[in-house]
């Protein structure tokens, strides 16, 4: 099947913020558009509210006014269910109930055309579940836009269990032709982007609850060394606390609380306080009028040390030998099979974040994960309370000599940016193994729906494929509850690439 012909009316039932987003895309695609809600009055509403955004299009020279009249002409509110029956596609897009959602369907079924494609834009719910309600659930598929609709280019099309190819097809090429981008997934807790995207705050409150940083800090650090665009804290507050808890929540119970994505107390205690964040005008951060953004812990300048032997490349932090030169350190080489340190003067040892804790070893400093060493503009470090000062004094000048600001957290196995990385990477070979989305789809779905630098698979390629199941594993060690072991997918991952490379 193709994408609908802009001929084919299309409606949305339920007219909040994501029902008129989704309006709008169909409208100015082309289509005629009807707008349905229960609550008296708010279709109508709604039809004002979408026109007075295509007058702000008009104004901002992306929309001409004869586009802008001629989509007007196409909307249409409705007072009634039945004013439907002609449509091509109903997009539902109604409170996050499973009994509301399906007493919709079997209402809607009985009104369209049995080729009428229905879908839902449920963010949490399963769409097996919602279509199972339904005469015909092969026509049923899920259409998951992201806020602000408009905006956003990403589309989730999810196929639920009964769904019929044809009619997943018909959605996808629909979604394209509206000028998003979709990507299919089959119906799993979380679909794709709210699946993986779960350790990015798991571990960031983790890392707090354990008392390693504070939040100004570990968002800094995930800004500014693993190029996020914003950090965990600072996105959960502008999402709002209540909806962020909520969908990890949803996850966990749907996924038989798998230890995987068991939520945060202190995000639960954030919720209770009632702090949710920007609307509430308190989260994490303090949002009242005139008050200060928390400063990153940053270390005092510190001495760089004369001199570093390099034991081994460094793996995923190549670059930094390299950047050492260009600050004038001397680097002395030596070889070492599978060698990632470095050795400083005192004698101490700087490693990049493997799993492990500090102090499992004598005098050895942390450092975290890079996006890009040379672009980075803060690094973290986490060494144990018996750790040599003046290791750590080294291991900060070191740092700061290469023009990075420097963060000294607790000694937190796995650290910040490293641990983050590493679960997302194993969540998304895992969904690849069960059939959830493809690598690329998996990939678009995250740089899109959440902004990260690089889609996880991408970012396993280019960390090497033992590096993530290493890590997790060094984890496992120190936390053996389940939540850190490596899935059997990144485990035969990393099992293939060794025997690539010629290792066992």
């Amino acid at each position: 099947m193709t994408a609908l012909d802009l001929s084919s009316p299309v409606a949305v039932v339920g007219t909040g913020t994501m029902g008129q987003g989704i309006a709008q895309v169909a409208l100015v695609a082309g289509h005629p558009v009807r707008l349905y809600d229960a609550a008296p009055g708010r279709a109508r509403e709604a039809a004002e509210a979408i026109g007075a955004r295509l007058d702000r299009l008009v104004e901002k020279e992306r929309l001409t006014a004869a586009d802008r009249d001629a989509a007007r002409d196409r909307l249409r509110p409705v007072d009634e269910l039945t004013d439907l029956a002609d449509c091509a596609l109903v997009v539902e897009a109604v409170v996050e109930r499973l009994d509301v959602k399906q007493d919709l369907f079997r209402a809607l079924e009985d009104i369209v055309s049995d080729d009428c494609l229905l879908a839902t834009n449920t963010s949490s719910l399963s769409v097996t579940a919602i279509g199972g309600a339904l005469r015909v659930p092969g026509r049923f598929v899920g259409l998951h836009f992201f806020n602000p609709a408009p905006l956003l280019p990403l589309v989730e099309v999810v196929s639920g269990f009964a769904t019929d190819v044809t009619y997943a097809t018909r959605a996808f090429e629909t979604a394209r032709a509206w000028g998003k981008t979709p990507v299919a997934c089959a119906d799993t807790p979380g679909f794709i982007v709210n699946r993986i995207a779960r350790p990015f705050y798991a571990e960031a409150f983790a890392v707090y609850e354990s008392q390693g940083a504070d939040p100004a800090t570990i968002d800094a650090v995930l800004r500014e060394s693993g190029g996020f665009r914003m950090g965990a804290f600072e996105l959960t507050d502008l999402i709002g606390q209540d909806v962020n808890e909520s969908v990890t929540h949803s996850v966990w119970q749907a996924f038989f609380h798998d230890v995987r994505f068991t939520p945060s107390l202190a995000q639960r205690r954030l919720v209770e306080s009632g702090r949710l964040g920007r609307k509430t005008g308190h989260g994490w951060y303090d949002h009242g009028d005139g008050a200060e953004r928390p400063e990153p812990h940053t270390a005092e300048p510190a001495d760089p040390p004369a001199y570093v032997v390099a034991e081994g490349g460094l793996g995923p932090a190549s670059d930094l030998l390299a950047m050492i030169r260009e600050a004038g350190i001397e680097v002395r080489e030596e070889d070492e099979d599978n060698g990632t340190r470095l050795v400083l003067p005192g004698g101490g040892q700087l490693v990049l974040a493997d799993g492990q804790t500090s102090v499992e070893f004598r005098d050895v400093v942390y450092f975290d994960l890079a996006l890009d060493y040379r672009k980075a503009t803060r690094v973290a470090l986490s060494h144990a309370q018996n750790t040599s000062p003046v290791t750590v004094a080294e291991a900060t000048g070191l740092f700061q000599a290469l023009g990075k600001k420097v963060s000294v957290i607790g000694d937190v196995p796995g650290m910040i940016v490293a641990r983050t990385v590493a679960r997302i990477i194993d969540l998304a070979h895992d969904a690849v193994a069960k059939g959830v989305a493809t690598e690329d789809d998996i990939d678009t779905a995250m740089r899109l729906g959440v902004n990260y630098p690089l889609g996880p698979l991408e970012w396993s390629r280019r960390l090497g494929g033992g590096w993530a199941c290493s890590l997790l594993d060094n984890l496992h060690e120190c936390e053996p509850s389940g939540r850190y072991a490596p899935s059997l997918a990144l485990y035969r991952h990393a099992y293939a690439s060794d025997q690539r490379e010629g290792t066992s």
